[in-house]
């Protein structure tokens, strides 16, 4: 059975015991029914399947970090860091991107080097919950992010390919005690996005529906709501109409400024997609980022709540995409404090 965010915060509160010592700010979250969350990764086996020339911040030996791996790059005390952190400033959700960094339990032909076994995993879970953290898991379904499927992801869209999805499906469910969300991912699955991976794919018009909509009964045959980026509805208005109501939406743009009367192209169609998704229904976490200027949280708060009706935003979620790893471990920390400054002023 699915919990509510009522019943989760009070079950996490009893649980809670000693682990929340240090944390005071942790419960102050249960005041409320807003989502505050933030993705981090566990595994990262999500883009490049050979070393990039470039990407982002990365710089030199780091470009290696984008590219496949047979291993998991995971530091864990980072991830407490970063955890507790949350629990301090009054977040309440964390979006795991798991990847290739468990071991599932369906298809252990999936597993690299460093692999957490479920009984571990599990624990770690209950840890969170004790800090008053709802863990939710993602597996990223686009075919741009997917080489944690390893010999799957070139085997989209076949019976083989549904069935393995399904199972993984199934796992994570059971792993994570059917959460009331699952994140699918399902963004960037353009050839402009993967112009530097050394093998494409890209699903179009009724086969892409078709496997979006497998996914969204699979996740919730399993009993969760399903999660998605939204930037397909960018450049496909049909979108509004095909797309199930069920789905919770999170829309993304990460630059500073939010003034439609100075941006235009797409910066201006992706602020405006708030809207736009808000008018045709949806539920929504909008997401902001530190990936490319320190402002845009709160500048993303700022402009959908003026703009999205209150029964359908749910939330908010900060994306740092930076790894767990002690390099990054300064950029995710700031990405926390920044949602913790909006937590504070609301």
């Amino acid at each position: 059975m699915n919990l509510t965010r009522r019943a989760f915060m009070g079950s996490a509160a009893m649980a809670a015991g000693g682990v929340m010592t240090g944390c005071a700010s942790a419960g102050a979250a249960a005041k409320s029914d807003t989502i505050w969350a933030a993705l981090f990764h566990m595994g990262t086996n999500m883009w490049c399947d050979q070393v990039p020339d470039s990407w982002g911040p990365y710089k030199g030996e780091d470009l290696k970090l984008i590219c496949q791996a047979d291993h998991v790059r995971f530091d864990e005390k980072v991830w407490r860091s970063i955890t507790n952190h949350m629990a301090q400033v009054g977040m309440n959700m964390v979006v795991i991107d798991l990847g290739e960094a468990i071991q599932y339990p369906s298809h252990k032909e999936l597993w690299v080097k460093g692999s957490w076994e479920i009984e571990r995993f599990r624990k770690e879970l209950a840890r969170l919950r004790a800090m008053g953290l709802e863990p939710i898991p993602k597996l990223n379904f686009s075919a741009g992010h997917d080489v944690w499927l390893k010999q799957y992801e070139r085997m989209l869209s076949t019976k083989k390919y549904y069935e393995v999805c399904s199972d993984l499906i199934r796992d994570v469910a059971e792993i994570f005690d059917h959460p009331r969300f699952f994140h699918m991912g399902y963004d960037e699955e353009t050839a402009g996005h993967q112009r530097k991976y050394l093998y494409c794919a890209v699903r179009q018009g009724d086969l892409w529906w078709h496997d979006f909509n497998f996914f969204v009964k699979t996740v919730e045959k399993n009993g969760m709501r399903p999660w998605m980026w939204s930037d397909f509805a960018w450049h496909h208005d049909d979108f509004y109409s095909r797309c199930p109501k069920s789905v919770v939406q999170s829309n993304w743009y990460y630059a500073p400024e939010f003034d439609t009367a100075k941006l235009k192209d797409m910066a201006l169609k992706r602020v405006r997609t708030y809207d736009e998704l808000d008018k045709a229904g949806f539920d929504q976490i909008p997401t902001g980022s530190n990936w490319s200027c320190d402002v845009n949280f709160g500048n993303t708060v700022a402009y959908c709540r003026q703009h999205c009706s209150a029964a359908h935003l749910k939330g908010f979620m900060t994306a740092p995409w930076f790894f767990t790893l002690p390099d990054w471990e300064k950029k995710n920390l700031e990405a926390i404090d920044q949602v913790g400054a909006v937590i504070r002023a609301h």
